[in-house]
């Protein structure tokens, strides 16, 4: 079973995962914790018009996917102000808008065909040494960011305004929680793709959440339950044949119905505990 892991590049594969699975968990526990799902996916998608000019300028395509996604969340700020539209009218609008630029970009261009199935899907198994390292200063600059603003983030996302009397200033603490996800989703795209980068993103930190009520446990055990899926995902991988990103996301997803199905039956089993004790 470990037999893949001794090929160098499923090895750089499985460590590029792993640091996948715990930039995800920090950032993926708030969009889980704030309702920002939607906002993250809409991201991850925006992202590609960056990606597309970086590339025909010749350009770095992490720093262009963030400046992309950057772009997509003020432009989301900016027009949820208007009382006349709601968040996810502004979300979905820029979305399909983001979307159909990066798409024109690319069209023009023949020689992004294959470019352009790797920011959809990923190619994890295309991972160098050099992205290691980057994911590593990603995950470096995430632990910053998650425990300089663990206090804020938290009074941000259970009550906003108690946020504002504690003086945590909500407006800033979400900026920088943006922040925090589009580093994740930048730094994941070209891993898993911007179509699965979903799946890290939400799914362990969803599962973990119907098992923990402390946010640092919620975070650790995501990044566990994502190394799991990218290791399990990836021996699938090897033995079916199948597509390794797509199936690390697949197993990620898996695995929240797995805990959900889990949870369920434990919650029955205590409900029957607690009535047999009451008779």
């Amino acid at each position: 079973m470990t037999g893949p892991f001794e090929v160098g590049f499923v090895a750089r594969a499985l460590w590029g995962g792993i640091l996948v699975s715990a930039v995800c968990g920090l950032a993926g526990t708030w969009v889980v914790l704030r309702g920002m799902a939607f906002m993250s996916d809409a991201m991850s998608h925006g992202m590609l018009p960056g990606v597309a000019v970086a590339a025909l300028l010749g350009g770095n395509l992490l720093l262009g996917a963030a400046l992309s996604a950057v772009a997509m969340a003020l432009g989301v700020t900016a027009l949820s102000r208007s009382p006349r539209l709601s968040q996810d009218t502004g979300i979905g609008l820029l979305f399909v808008g983001m979307l159909a630029a990066g798409v024109v970009i690319v069209s023009r261009s023949q020689s992004f065909a294959v470019d352009l199935t790797g920011f959809l899907f990923g190619d994890v198994l295309a991972v160098r040494n050099v992205d290691l390292a980057v994911l590593a200063g990603a995950l470096a600059a995430a632990l910053l960011l998650a425990t300089a603003g663990h206090r804020a983030f938290t009074a941000l996302a259970f009550d906003r305004r108690k946020a504002a009397t504690l003086g945590l200033r909500p407006g800033l603490a979400q900026a920088l929680m943006v922040a925090l996800l589009t580093l994740a989703i930048a730094a994941s795209f070209h891993v898993v793709g911007t179509l699965l980068v979903f799946g890290l993103l939400i799914a362990p930190p969803a599962a973990m959440c119907l098992w923990a009520d402390r946010i640092p446990v919620v975070m650790a055990g995501a990044a566990v339950i994502g190394a799991a899926a990218t290791a399990g995902g990836l021996l699938i991988s090897w033995h079916a044949g199948t597509a390794a990103g797509a199936t690390i996301a697949g197993l990620a997803v898996a695995c929240f119905f797995a805990s959900a199905l889990a949870s369920a039956a434990h919650r029955r089993v205590r409900f029957r505990l607690t009535a047999l004790k009451g008779h």
